[in-house]
Formats: C-alpha cells, sequence, structure tokens
C-alpha cells in the first residue's frame, strides 16, 4: 500500500475544507508564523493572523470534517443500527466497528485518493502547478464523489440553495462546495436510517415471537431479549450477515 499516497490524501482533505471558507473568486492565502508576538502592522497581517486562528480550529475539527465528506458517515450508522438491532451492547466494541468502516472507507474511495495524488498532488510537488490550482484539481474528485451519492436526487441541494437565497442550480459547477457537503451528509444519513429500517424489521418479528410465546408460558418476569438475542445471532450467522451487509454497502456506493 503506498502510505505516501494516504497521508497525500489526508492533507489534501484538510486544505479542502480550510480553503472552503474562504470565497472561490479569491486566491488562497496562508499565513505566516513567526516567533514573536508584536502589533499588526496593517489589515493583511490581522486578517492573516484571523486566518491563521481559522486554520488551527478546523486542524481540532479536522476527524469530524473528513468522516462528513466520505463513505466512513454512512456505514458507521449502519454499523451501529445492526449491533442495536441485534441486542447487543458491546459487541463488537465501538472501537472494532469504527476500525471496520475507516478500512471500509480507505477501500471506497481509493480511486478518489489515488485521482487527487495523481492529478494534483505531484503535479504541485513537480512544480508544475500553483497553490491554487493544486486546491481546484483536489475539490473536483471529491465534489464529483459527493455529487454521484446523490443519484440525482437533488431536493437536498435544492433545499440549502432555497434556504441562501441562491439561483436554482443548472449544473454541479453551480452549487457551491458549502452547498453541497450538507447535502450530502442529509443524503448520506437519510439512506443510512432507512437501510436500518430494513436491518430491524426481521429482528423485531423475533422479538414478537419471543415474546408472545414467552408470555403464553406465564414466563413474564424472565426478560425476552435473553432468550430471542440467541435466536437473532443464529439467524444473522446463518444468512451470513456481515458478507452481505458489508457488500450492499460497498456497492452502494461504487454502483
Amino acid at each position: 500500500m503506498n502510505y505516501k499516497v494516504i497521508r497525500a490524501a489526508c492533507v489534501f482533505f484538510l486544505l479542502f475544507s480550510f480553503l472552503s471558507l474562504f470565497p472561490q473568486n479569491a486566491g488562497p492565502q496562508f499565513p505566516f508564523v513567526e516567533f514573536n508576538v508584536r502589533e499588526a502592522k496593517n489589515n493583511q497581517e490581522v486578517a492573516l493572523s484571523i486566518q491563521l486562528l481559522l486554520f488551527l480550529s478546523i486542524l481540532t475539527l479536522a476527524p469530524s470534517i473528513i468522516i462528513l465528506m466520505t463513505s466512513f458517515l454512512r456505514i458507521a450508522v449502519v454499523f451501529d443500527f445492526i449491533r442495536r438491532a441485534l441486542s447487543l451492547q458491546q459487541v463488537p466494541p465501538t472501537q472494532v466497528l469504527l476500525g471496520i468502516a475507516l478500512f471500509l472507507t480507505l477501500f471506497i474511495m481509493w480511486p478518489v485518493l489515488m485521482d487527487i495524488y495523481e492529478q494534483s498532488f505531484k503535479p504541485f510537488s513537480a512544480g508544475e502547478i500553483g497553490i491554487e490550482e493544486m486546491y481546484n484539481r483536489a475539490e473536483k474528485p471529491i465534489r464529483l464523489f459527493m455529487y454521484k451519492q446523490l443519484k440525482g436526487n437533488t431536493e437536498n441541494i435544492k433545499l440549502f440553495m432555497r434556504m441562501r437565497g441562491l439561483a436554482k442550480p443548472e449544473t454541479l459547477a453551480d452549487v457551491p462546495t458549502y452547498i453541497l457537503i450538507p447535502a450530502f451528509v442529509l443524503n448520506e444519513l437519510t439512506i443510512a436510517f432507512k437501510i436500518g429500517i430494513l436491518l430491524f424489521l426481521p429482528f423485531i418479528i423475533i422479538d414478537m415471537v419471543i415474546s408472545s410465546i414467552l408470555m403464553s408460558m406465564g414466563m413474564i418476569m424472565l426478560p425476552p431479549v435473553m432468550i430471542s438475542m440467541p435466536f437473532k445471532l443464529i439467524v444473522f450467522v446463518l444468512v451470513d450477515g456481515w458478507n452481505l451487509i458489508i457488500m450492499k454497502l460497498i456497492e452502494g456506493f461504487i454502483k
């Protein structure tokens, strides 16, 4: 595995999030760093200092920003639904589920990361393009990935465009990045909850059957979850649940 590609991709995610705070028609400016404290000599130095503070704030929120712009959100939510549907509390542990979601995200996002690396980072490191062109080239694959996941459903984009008082977009290029990201997040949450409903239905039926049997036997004090959980695990293993769910999740992003 090319770890340079992974490191470069993480840097681009941070850079992409930082530069999205500023208007696209204004060229990106990076703050200078000094080891002494002095009064600003002009307004430009004040602006650069503010950008530095914003950049440090974004570094703190970087993990949340990254996972909201990739496939991680949908996968993590679906995995949590699986654990709750099976009536499991700490198995698998949260760290394990998030680790699996992270590597599945890397598998799904690998073509996007390679595209960013080949089209943006390599030309910039070779001195062929500047920082502004590097940002524009790195932004396109991420925006295209998020737009593809909408699968033609632009209602979320229209919603946020309308709330901002912007005109109806004709193409993807007309959609600002700060509009596309919340539209993508809302779409991912909607899809994840739809999958969660489908996951809960068969296990709810098992819970209802077990509860009815226990009540008919007069075993009211016995928690139905203690009896239904082994049956749900048996059904989940027999249908090869993990394989089916992961396969469908990946197909949902690739197709």
